[in-house]
């Protein structure tokens, strides 16, 4: 499982023109399901989200979590972060996980940060999203779990 984390002052994600989600002052995830993921690698990956320090305190020092601002998620599946691109110059994607196995994956994740954040937006799953924000910082973060874990 990979997350791609974003540090951002707002962020929105449209669907043929339908907004999805909106943030303020947060973090937008992108998220990356590989095949052999597990709901219980997913309920880590989201615990070490919610509680990374990346946010300024009064002394400018990152040292607050999302919850401690009291900022927000948007969460956006991508299973693009699982491009392979060693051989030729067009990705192949078989670590990507199956959007059968996927999908209700993601949907758990959403469901398992809401038990720390409250304001949890979100795309949908295998659309052809676009994705606006405004990075602060910027400060991104990539996780992966086969270096987490």
């Amino acid at each position: 499982m990979k997350f791609v984390i974003q540090r951002v002052t707002h962020a929105s994600v449209t669907v043929d023109g339908e907004l999805l989600g909106k943030i303020d002052k947060g973090l937008l995830v992108l998220i990356g399901i590989a095949q052999d993921d597990t709901q219980e690698l997913a309920d880590k990956m989201v615990r070490k989200l919610c509680n990374l320090r990346i946010f300024e305190d009064a002394q400018g020092k990152t040292n607050l979590s999302i919850s401690d601002v009291g900022g927000s998620l948007l969460l956006i599946s991508q299973f693009t972060l699982y491009a392979d691109c060693r051989k030729g110059n067009r990705p192949s994607f078989v670590y990507a996980g199956s959007p059968d196995m996927a999908e209700p994956m993601y949907e758990h994740m959403i469901e398992e940060a809401r038990r720390y954040v409250p304001d949890v937006q979100r795309g949908r799953f295998g659309a052809d999203m676009k994705v606006d924000l405004l990075n602060d910082g910027p400060f991104t973060v990539v996780l992966d779990s086969k270096e987490l874990f």
